[in-house]
């Protein structure tokens, strides 16, 4: 298995992570609910620093995947962690993590 086939693994374990912290679970719950923040951001984190470690090749082959918004996510999670728009976890964990 190369690199990239290892990464696309920990994004795709990390995306069924956040599937299963979120599954029977409403916006409402999930804003009261730190443990499922926590547990949900934590796998966004993975995929943004996964998404870092696939080739270029890889990405340029792939245009149809937003790479460099998944990245940018990761970024704004871990430098502006004070400042996380939680209904923005909950709107990306529900729509844009398949």
């Amino acid at each position: 298995m190369n690199r990239d086939e290892a990464t696309l693994l920990d994004i795709a374990r990390a995306a069924r992570l956040v599937i299963e912290f979120r599954a029977g679970m409403g916006k409402d719950e999930f804003l009261w609910d730190v443990k499922t923040q926590s547990s949900i951001l934590h796998q966004l984190m993975v995929m943004g620093e996964a998404v870092k470690r696939l080739s270029r090749d890889f990405c340029a082959a792939h245009p149809e995947i937003p790479w460099a918004l998944i990245a940018g996510m990761r970024d704004k999670l871990i430098h502006g962690y004070d400042i996380v728009d939680l209904d923005e976890v909950w709107k990306t964990a529900t729509t844009d993590v398949p």
